[in-house]
């Protein structure tokens, strides 16, 4: 078998549509807005070799292309296979960044391989195909009559319950409600009984560390199953998670905000969290999150992988010490984060079976199509590197 030499790679930056969806006139993230559509950007990344076998990724955010300029001078001329041995180098040349160049790359080398030995990257990671338990993860709450009440959160979480999700979790407002927070904590397990796990993740928007325990303390009495990123320094205080978990008997889900296997690993040591926050995209690859994951089944807990996509449905296979798989982003009147950039693959309320579960794809490597004429067609930016 000849040895896979990359030989050229091609990032793209391209814009995604979302209808009834933009950001909030204060910048703080996406929520439902009727009648106006939002864009966001991301970046996909195509590796060739000279095999002419490629490896192919999509959904990372842009700043990951950005900094893919300064190792792509590394990558080019090495052996495709030599995944691991290229995230080590990688990440120590970017030891004064986030790394998160590394993401997309990893990904396109596992897909590259799972299309080599014509297997699913599941089974490159040494398991067989298995449902993933899905649960549906809200936009941010509004005040223009979508998620823009406590009844509204509730009525929609029975409505996923009802489609077979048997989870379901609240981003809530993101201008600091606290009273708003505690009434749909409440009302959204009333609404949906004992038999549902139920999350809030208030993506860092809680102003102090007492409304973070008041709304952990709302958590305990509602039996949820976690409370995830509550603080505003977007997981970098140790000590105020230490001081949340002491406090409340709800777990704590940090870390999603932090890089990389080494601060994860700190986080989960100093026990400032109770579950570790895994992406792909994020924490160097398929390679790097699976490290991270070995790191908690050593220390006995669990990961919670961020976001959909079919790179996270084979990297939640694999792993045995993980609970629920996100399907980020839905809403009762939008569309899931957008178009669908895939040909073959879909997320969103309707991509789960009747018992609330996905599967990752079984097509060689990642086996999910992606649209690259959608992406071709929206696309504002992108580099060629070749040897």
């Amino acid at each position: 078998m000849a040895t896979p030499s990359i030989t050229r790679i091609e990032t793209f930056e391209f814009n995604v549509e979302l209808r009834n969806i933009c950001g909030s006139r204060h910048g703080l993230g996406l929520m439902y807005s009727p009648g106006e559509n939002g864009i966001v950007r991301r970046s996909a990344m195509r590796v060739e070799t000279d095999t002419g076998l490629s490896g192919e990724a999509a959904g990372q955010l842009i700043m990951a292309t950005r900094q893919f300029e300064m190792i792509a001078h590394m990558v080019l001329g090495r052996n495709a296979l030599h995944r691991n041995e290229l995230y080590h180098d990688l990440y120590f040349e970017l030891r004064q960044h986030d790394a998160l160049a590394i993401g997309l790359l990893d990904i396109c080398l596992w897909d590259l391989a799972g299309k080599l030995y014509e297997s699913p990257v599941y089974e490159l990671l040494g398991s067989k195909l298995r449902p993933l338990p899905a649960y549906a993860s809200t936009y941010h709450g509004d005040r223009a009559g979508g998620l823009d009440s406590p009844k509204a959160y509730a009525d929609f979480a029975v409505e996923c319950k009802e489609l077979g999700f048997t989870g379901f979790k609240i981003h809530g407002w993101l201008d600091g409600d606290i009273p708003g927070e505690i009434e749909t904590i409440r009302a959204t397990r009333d609404s949906v009984g004992d038999d549902m796990a139920l999350m809030i993740d208030p993506a860092c928007a809680l102003p102090t560390f007492a409304d973070a325990l008041r709304v952990g303390q709302a958590c305990d009495e509602a039996n949820f199953f976690w409370i995830e990123d509550p603080f505003p320094d977007g997981g970098k205080s140790f000590h105020a998670h230490q001081l949340l978990r002491d406090k409340v008997r709800t777990p704590v889900l940090m870390s999603e905000y932090i890089r990389g296997l080494h601060l994860k690993t700190e986080a989960a040591i100093s026990k400032s969290t109770d579950l570790l926050r895994v992406d792909a995209y994020q924490d160097g690859g398929i390679t790097g999150a699976l490290k991270l994951a070995h790191v908690a089944e050593s220390l006995g807990i669990d990961v919670e992988i961020h976001s959909h996509g079919p790179a996270h449905r084979h990297l939640m296979t694999a792993i045995r010490n993980t609970n629920f798989y996100e399907m980020n982003l839905v809403h009762p009147d939008a569309e899931t984060s957008g178009v669908n950039i895939y040909k073959n693959y879909k997320e969103g309320l309707d991509a789960i079976d009747p018992k609330g579960n996905v599967y990752a794809p079984t097509e060689p490597g990642l086996g999910a199509e992606i649209d690259w004429d959608y992406i071709r067609s929206h696309r504002v930016g992108g580099t060629v590197y070749e040897l």
